[in-house]
């Protein structure tokens, strides 16, 4: 029996979980809009949440992503009035966005362009990702604004401030927009810090979103820790510059310690 070689079989992988995320994409998001018409308003969120963390889990599944979560998730009661949660993390896959939306639901804010691009855009829009162009002043405030909106009325806004994907663990300068948006709402901040196993074919390595995304498809099976902080009260400060400092600080805490439990041997 011929052994089939490495190459071929991460064009296999590449192949079957593309295909995978089509099909299964494909199928859930009609049914996640039919069950959103057939219940009440209020209803609506809890159903939302609960789609979506069921497609995020599939997909982390999928592309073989194993999570191990160390810190409080911090799960609340559908009827707890609570402080708005601004949940900032550093971004460094593709994968990030699964992770984070399974753990804390509530909404994405993602780059704009996003929204155009076929079947991820349409389920993207579907659960209310709120969208920015950063070249864009204007599309800034006025995300801004939403973003404050959502925390203020007590939901989850997850955000990653660095404002694009990068290579390693080092966390770069956050950007004071979701940190104007949290002390608007009165919200918390959580800070949270990704690290992957190193040589991790779901981790980013300097490259366009296509390959990232191609290469992620077809890579092993790979770990990722995600070490979850304390929350940040907003109200303790007065300036959104002061509070993005102490969330980067706290972030670039998180990911060394992820960083060491990720790469403690199985």
């Amino acid at each position: 029996m011929t052994a089939v070689r490495p190459s071929a079989r991460r064009e296999l992988r590449r192949v079957g979980r593309l295909a995978g995320f089509g099909a299964l994409t494909g199928a859930m998001l009609p049914v996640f809009l039919a069950h959103q018409r057939l219940v009440s308003a209020p209803e609506q969120s809890r159903v939302r949440e609960r789609w979506v963390a069921a497609w995020c889990s599939a997909m982390l599944r999928l592309f073989g992503v194993t999570p191990i979560v160390r810190g409080p998730l911090l799960a609340r009661k559908a009827d707890e009035r609570v402080p708005g949660r601004l949940v900032v993390a550093n971004h460094r896959s593709t994968a990030d966005v699964l992770l984070l939306l399974r753990a804390f639901g509530g909404r994405m804010v993602s780059r704009a362009d996003l929204a155009r691009w076929p079947l991820v855009g349409r389920a993207a829009r579907a659960v209310g990702t709120v969208f920015v162009d950063r070249s864009d002043a204007v599309s800034g405030a006025r995300t801004v604004r939403a973003m404050g909106d959502r925390l203020a009325a007590g939901d989850a806004v997850i955000v990653f401030p660095e404002g694009t994907t990068y290579e390693g663990d080092e966390v770069r300068p956050f950007r004071d927009g979701a940190f104007v948006a949290a002390i608007r709402g009165r919200a918390d901040v959580l800070p949270v810090g990704l690290a992957y196993a190193r040589a991790s074919g779901a981790a980013f390595v300097n490259e366009p979103f296509g390959s990232h995304l191609a290469r992620m498809a077809a890579a092993a099976p790979s770990r990722v820790a995600m070490c979850v902080g304390e929350p940040i009260p907003s109200g303790d400060f007065r300036r959104a510059a002061l509070l993005r400092e102490r969330a980067q600080g706290e972030v670039q805490r998180l990911v060394v310690q992820a960083r060491g439990i990720v790469d403690e041997p199985t």
